[in-house]
């Protein structure tokens, strides 16, 4: 029922613009051609979204480097900024091209990001995919590991663009060797109609449809899915999944080595083709409490558990992988290339709360059901030994994962929303001043927000951190400041995070404007300016948070080592949070996801503490 990108074409996730920014002297201008679905008649009537201000784009940039750049970074970087906005000079001219691209493009933001993506070479496990955990399901067999099923979607109250749901399904991204592509087949001339199943590390191809063009029921794939499990058995046959968690050139290498061997070449069109890739996974290793188990089924869903567990029983290039195992867990793994996570949490809110009893349908027996048809690979000696390398480049990538994940069970939206004040701003506003605590210093900070009320919009980043919630974190443990002016102080920082996220939704986001401007530079052959090669504009966006409400955990891409990712579900009466970091190789641990996590939980007690000790006084 959803259309798709009509041709392969690439897009960004900008949360590592200095990485990108080496990268740009590459990219040329792409044609981007997208074929319009029936049910996305709204899509002509959202709006696109208009270039920002330079100046004002300038100056809020500058103010956000105020909040954590030493005085004379800070001097240094003002100077750059004003020799951009010499009039004349090079970043009226970037401005006006950008002005022309948004007059010529359906949204300049989201065509930006098309540009870039792709060019990225680092796995994509961890580094850009992301995982989602659900709530776990009591599964007593296998039996119930493959009765499960998957959700119908609708969106519902303000029209958004639904552009991002073409992508989901029959989606995959291939490796290049210097740009990968995107494959979108759900609106082609003859679309998908069988999944890949992947259980032991071995490929099937299943077709959900009947003879007659209807849907296979859940009985019927319960007993092909049977079938594929009593075919796979062998738990030592070469994964070649693990292949597609190596860097990007890489895996193109081995993936041109692969295609030249007809038997590979149709078993990768299978799987690049499918609707989605269905993981069937054993248990997870035994631990001996429940928070050690949350923890690996969390890493499941991330990453798999490494070489020696499931990390080779993934497809990780899918735009959208199920992943179900033995235990109870389940979840998604997905790629920011095809939608962002907004979208895919939509997926799984459904999954796990609209459609927790499905009864069996009743059908006539129709035609015997076909086997499912397993996918061979013919491995040479020289595949094995890339598989070998991809095992241990793997594995030195999850060892350097580390996350931790509680309940905060004090208070949860409710209790905040009983104070008038937002509970996501409340949350981000503790994450900051836990982290001062921890470090004696601010950290940057940056969050997402949806740009879909915009034709074709993807996400913009909002920067929490503020000059307001500066002020804030720092008289908040301050014996000679009053009570009632440090709840001034966090409702001013409230107050500038609202006015913050409500710029960003309306279009007029910083980094997404700075980032045009970078592109426009590219395309138009102008030597990239002195203000993008600052080591300032590179610490803008080194702190990154996920937020949800549907509660699911989500591991967001850590995209740069040394930094923290915090994903929190606020709930009516409690928290769920998660931080994780990813450290470099060979470097000491100079992140603690346990401690900082601790320092959240202090920091929300201590928040509400002061509201509840601190009598409000009526304007």
């Amino acid at each position: 029922q959803y259309g798709s990108l009509g041709k392969t074409s690439v897009k960004v996730d900008m949360v590592n613009p200095c990485g990108l920014m080496k990268l740009c002297h590459l990219v040329k201008p792409v044609s981007v051609t997208l074929v319009a679905g029936r049910n996305l008649s709204q899509l002509k009537t959202l709006p696109k979204p208009t270039v920002p201000p330079l100046k004002r784009t300038c100056e809020l940039y500058l103010s956000s480097l105020e909040t954590f750049l030493q005085p004379e970074e800070l001097n240094h970087t003002k100077k750059l900024v004003e020799e951009f906005l010499i009039p004349g000079g090079v970043g009226e001219t970037l401005q006006k091209g950008l002005e022309r691209r948004a007059c010529n493009t359906e949204n300049w933001i989201t065509d930006s990001l098309l540009k870039l993506e792709c060019l990225k070479r680092k796995p994509l496990v961890v580094l850009l995919n992301f995982g989602i955990l659900c709530t776990r399901k009591d599964i007593r067999d296998k039996q119930g590991q493959i009765s499960d099923t998957l959700p119908v979607e609708y969106m519902k109250g303000k029209p958004l663009c639904m552009k991002q749901y073409e992508q989901v399904f029959s989606s995959c991204r291939i490796p290049g060797a210097k740009r990968d592509s995107l494959l979108f087949l759900a609106k082609s001339s003859n679309p998908p109609k069988h999944i890949t199943v992947v259980h032991n590390g071995q490929f099937f191809l299943l077709d959900i449809y009947n003879s007659d063009g209807t849907l296979l029921t859940v009985d019927q794939l319960c007993v092909q899915l049977d079938r594929i499990c009593n075919s796979s058995l062998q738990t030592s046959m070469d994964p070649v999944g693990i292949l597609t968690t190596q860097r990007r050139d890489v895996w193109n290498k081995s993936y041109i080595s692969l295609m030249q061997d007809e038997t590979n070449k149709e078993s990768l069109s299978a799987i690049e083709s499918s609707i989605l890739t269905l993981c069937l996974d054993g248990p997870m290793p035994p631990v001996s409490d429940e928070r050690m188990h949350r923890k690996a089924a969390f890493f499941q869903m991330f990453h798999g558990g490494g070489s020696q567990w499931y990390s080779g029983n993934r497809w990780f290039d899918k735009g959208l992988q199920v992943i179900i195992g033995e235990d109870g867990h389940r979840g998604i793994n997905c790629g920011h290339t095809v939608a962002d996570g907004t979208v895919f949490l939509y997926h799984v809110f459904y999954f796990v709360y609209r459609n927790k009893e499905t009864p069996h349908m009743i059908q006539t027996p129709s035609d015997p059901l076909p086997m499912p048809q397993k996918l061979h690979f013919n491995i040479t000696p020289e595949i094995k030994q890339d598989i070998e390398e991809a095992k241990q480049h793997l594995d030195t990538v999850v060892q350097n994962v580390d996350v931790e994940i509680t309940v905060f069970n004090h208070f949860g939206k409710n209790a905040i929303k009983a104070r008038k004040m937002s509970p996501d701003a409340f949350v981000q506003m503790a994450i900051q001043l836990a982290y001062y605590r921890v470090y004696q210093q601010c950290c940057v900070t940056v969050e997402p927000a949806s740009l879909r009320t915009f034709r074709l919009g993807r996400l913009a980043l909002i920067h929490p951190t503020s000059n307001a919630s500066v002020a804030f974190v720092k008289a908040f443990d301050d014996p000679n400041k009053q009570n009632l002016e440090k709840v001034d102080l966090l409702e001013k920082a409230l107050k500038e995070h609202k006015k913050s996220t409500e710029m960003v939704m309306s279009g007029q986001a910083v980094a997404e404007h700075l980032m045009g401007l970078m592109c426009q530079a590219s395309e138009e052959n102008i030597p990239m300016p002195d203000v993008f090669t600052d080591t300032s504009f590179c610490k803008t966006l080194d702190f990154f948070h996920l937020s949800s409400n549907t509660g699911c955990l989500t591991c967001n891409t850590l995209d740069q080592p040394g930094t923290y990712d915090v994903g929190y579900s606020i709930m009516d009466s409690h928290i769920d949070c998660r931080v994780s970091s990813l450290e470099a190789s060979n470097t000491c641990k100079e992140k603690d996801p346990a401690r900082l996590s601790r320092a959240l939980e202090d920091a929300l007690l201590d928040m509400m503490t002061l509201l509840e000790e601190t009598p409000r006084v009526d304007p």
